[in-house]
């Protein structure tokens, strides 16, 4: 079989997704335009790739025998698109950067203004997520996390230390002074509750209630500035929101470093390395920038 790139991505993504419609979104193209490049996959191979189950399409032997074979085609264009993207020489073109919500408006923002400022034709292009995203298959170049990378030929650092706070609004702060058992707590959803933040808050208040949870550092400040409950914010969000006061505590909550990491094959691209020394110019001390008030 002499296949076509293309045909391949569509296979890996069908294989992947487990049926037309979701190999179609994920790649951006249509319905039967991924019907119709499998059949013509099928009828070279002389053979079915795929059948269908009550749980989707599942590969045949056939495509079982194809996979690896695939996979290892997407791993040489992936290499290759990185590898060109890296020795690019001239500052412009798209940065695709990965970061949590919260940390790309309250710390990352005036970084990437000031990039803006110094190297115009370069465009920023902010995933704000709490996903860890795949660097490999460049579904970002950079990523800023709060958890060392474990991917191999990943270039990482530590980048800065994050301070936190316990945060709610004035007459948040008297209930929660005067009755804890009536105040509310605002916690990351299940998948985050592992984080050091949410069991030390669940500690510091033990007779207090669950009101709120959310991935969304951003919501859980917006939720705490209507008197929901306290929330555990990263400082320069919950400093930065008019409304909200740091509540004392005779123990902050734990302090978490800030990573930063890219691909092996991306550490020659310029547009990255100036964004990173301006990240490190503006970060070293390991506080947030002020950014303009607002208004």
């Amino acid at each position: 079989m002499a296949m076509e790139w293309s045909d391949v991505r569509i296979f890996l993504a069908v294989s992947r997704g487990g049926s037309f419609g979701e190999a179609a979104r994920s790649l951006g193209v249509s319905h039967p335009t991924v019907g119709r490049r499998v059949r013509a996959l099928e009828d070279e191979a002389q053979q079915p790739l795929f059948r269908r189950t009550r749980r989707g399409l599942v590969l045949t032997d056939a495509g079982d025998a194809l996979l690896a074979l695939a996979e290892s085609m997407e791993n040489s264009a992936l290499a290759m698109e990185r590898r060109l993207a890296g020795n690019h020489d001239r500052l412009e073109g798209i940065l695709r950067i990965s970061s949590a919500d919260w940390f790309a408006g309250y710390v990352l923002a005036p970084v990437l203004a000031e990039l803006g400022r110094r190297h115009p034709a370069v465009v920023p292009e902010l995933i704000a997520s709490y996903r860890l995203l795949d660097l490999s298959r460049r579904d970002a170049d950079v990523a800023f996390r709060i958890v060392p990378f474990s991917e191999p030929d990943i270039v990482q650092r530590r980048l800065m230390r994050i301070g936190y706070g316990v945060y709610g609004t004035a007459d948040t702060a008297r209930i929660a002074q005067d009755d804890p058992d009536a105040v509310g707590l605002i916690l990351m959803n299940t998948a985050q509750s592992h984080f050091p933040d949410v069991a030390w808050l669940l500690d510091a208040f033990p007779t207090s209630r669950r009101v709120f949870t959310s991935t969304s550092r951003s919501v859980q400040a917006r939720m705490c500035l209507q008197g929901v409950g306290l929330a555990v914010l990263p400082r320069p969000l919950g400093d930065a929101m008019p409304g909200l006061q740091r509540i004392a505590t005779p123990e902050p909550p734990p302090a978490r470093d800030v990573w930063v990491g890219y691909h092996h094959d991306l550490r020659h691209m310029d547009r990255l390395r100036a964004m990173l020394e301006i990240a490190d110019a503006l970060l070293a001390d390991g506080q947030a920038p002020q950014l303009p008030a607002a208004g």
